[in-house]
C-alpha cells in the first residue's frame, strides 16, 4: 500500500484520539446535535468542544451546518463507530489477561 494510505488514517485515528472526541461521535451516533447539547455533554468550556468538532470535521469524521446562531453536527461517516467494537474487545481481553496474571501471581504467593 502507498505510505499516503497510511498518513490518511494516522490523521483520521488522531482526530478521535481524545476521550472527549469520542464521546461526541458516540452522542452523534443518536444523531444530529448542536454545538451547545454537545458542550453540555463533555462539560468542556465552547472554545475547547470548537477545537475537538474542527479536527474531527477536518478529518472527515463528522459535518456541520448552520441554522440561525446554532451550528449543529451530525456523523459524516458512521462507520467510524465501528472501531468502538474493536476497541472494548481489546480492553476487555487486556483486563482479561491482567485479571489472569494477578490470579496466578497470587496463587504462587500462597
Amino acid at each position: 500500500m502507498d505510505a499516503a494510505i497510511y498518513d490518511f488514517r494516522a490523521q483520521v485515528l488522531k482526530a478521535m484520539a481524545h476521550p472527549a472526541r469520542l464521546q461526541i461521535i458516540d452522542a452523534l451516533a443518536e444523531g444530529e446535535k448542536c454545538v451547545c447539547e454537545l458542550q453540555e455533554l463533555i462539560g468542556s468550556a465552547l472554545p475547547t468542544v470548537s477545537r475537538h468538532l474542527t479536527r474531527m470535521k477536518s478529518a472527515g469524521i463528522i459535518a456541520g451546518r448552520r441554522d440561525g446562531n446554532s451550528i449543529y453536527y451530525r456523523l459524516l461517516m458512521p462507520c467510524v463507530l465501528r472501531i468502538f467494537g474493536c476497541i472494548d474487545e481489546v480492553v476487555s481481553a487486556e483486563a482479561d489477561r491482567k485479571a489472569a496474571a494477578c490470579s496466578l501471581a497470587d496463587h504462587i504467593a500462597e
